[in-house]
């Protein structure tokens, strides 16, 4: 039994030491892409093409026999790579003439991660954090960009602290409220003024796939370059006015924050243990402590900053709780018909998108599941 159990191994080996070249070449090739798209000015995440390609080698799989979910979660793994890669590799700079990129808060992580992406760009960038604000005037001094990251309620006082830019000079932030920075950039700078929020943290491996809120304030064609620039990095750019942006950020951020707060505090008083808890989750309980412990190991004053930064972000959980405590009453009176009443309606609202999240999360879970 054991021999040809071995000669199988062995065969196995031999296999996976032929992928294993078959991935190194494939890396080989990826740099090349990374330094033509950087020649050419293309973006690292180009969704039409991957989603050929996917299409492709799923139904090359499916006529050999190759499970086509195994092909396209090897293949999305490889891509992953490639975009953490190609994110090293320099692009090609879309405003060649400008002045001195200058990023305030350049020392936090935000704010490190633009510098080095404009740096990449082929821009000169400084920096201006709390200790040098002495020398600010000399630091914007021809300035081409402003770029503001700083904390959330650290962020409009900055803004109306700026000296003077020149005239041309782009003034953005990258804050994750966006009506009290634009509104304070319009009133510091009458020159181009544009809202940035990336939807995501600076612990990414890429830009790739990522979102970026893009929020106009004043002469959108000044900072169009910009908007391009962060395109090639690989984000997705969605264009959205600063009283939406904060509406959505309520129902996207602050209200998920806070409730994951809620049932983190529930969990720590209940204490039951996370290692039993952990021991009898199925993966998707296992990720749903995950979502939840991940924001514990984070900073708490950023994420009372989000929560607490919108204006009408209390009023928001004020109306999650009432209607928490409408469905509780459904539990309490032993009222089924209503509760199927009600998760029906829910049901309806979401619509062909529930259908859609049922099949997004079955591949999540495989993923999950593989990974424990």
């Amino acid at each position: 039994m054991d021999e040809p159990l071995s000669h199988l191994r062995a065969q196995i080996d031999e296999v996976d030491q032929a992928m294993l070249d078959l991935l190194a070449r494939r890396l080989g090739l990826v740099a090349q892409v990374g330094e033509v798209k950087g020649r050419h000015g293309l973006p690292i995440y180009a969704p039409d093409r991957e989603r050929a390609m996917i299409a492709a080698r799923r139904e090359q799989a499916a006529d050999r026999g190759v499970p086509p979910d195994l092909i396209e979660d090897v293949l999305r793994r490889c891509m992953r790579e490639a975009y953490v890669h190609e994110k090293n590799m320099g692009f090609t700079q879309q405003a060649p003439d400008l002045g001195p990129v200058v990023v305030v808060g350049g020392a936090g992580a935000m704010g490190a991660m633009f510098a080095r992406m404009l740096t990449l760009s082929g821009y000169a960038v400084r920096t201006l954090d709390r200790d040098d604000w002495h020398r600010a005037a000399a630091v914007v001094e021809g300035a081409g960009l402003v770029l503001v990251s700083v904390p959330i309620h650290d962020t409009v006082e900055v803004i109306g602290a700026l000296p003077p830019l020149p005239a041309d000079c782009v003034l953005a932030d990258l804050t994750s409220v966006k009506r009290a920075p634009v509104a304070a950039m319009m009133q510091a700078h009458a020159g181009p003024v544009l809202g940035l929020h990336p939807m995501f943290g600076p612990d990414v491996d890429s830009f790739a796939k990522q979102v970026v809120a893009s929020c106009p304030g004043r002469d959108p064609d000044a900072s169009a370059w910009l908007v391009e620039q962060i395109r090639l990095w690989g984000a997705r750019v969605h264009d959205v006015t600063a009283a939406d942006h904060d509406a959505a950020m309520g129902l996207i951020q602050a209200l998920r924050h806070f409730s994951t707060f809620a049932y983190g505090a529930h969990l720590a008083s209940e204490d039951r243990g996370l290692a039993d808890l952990l021991a009898l989750s199925s993966p998707i309980y296992r990720l749903e402590l995950i979502m939840v412990g991940r924001l514990f190991a984070q900073s708490p004053e950023l994420y009372f900053d989000i929560i607490a930064a919108g204006p009408d972000n209390l009023e928001l959980i004020e109306r999650y709780h009432a209607r928490f405590g409408e469905a509780l009453e459904l539990l309490r009176s032993g009222d089924a018909e209503g509760f199927t009443r009600r998760f029906t309606e829910i049901g309806e609202w979401f619509g062909s998108y529930a259908e859609r999240f049922l099949e997004e999360s079955r591949s999540l879970l495989a993923h999950a599941d593989s990974t424990r």
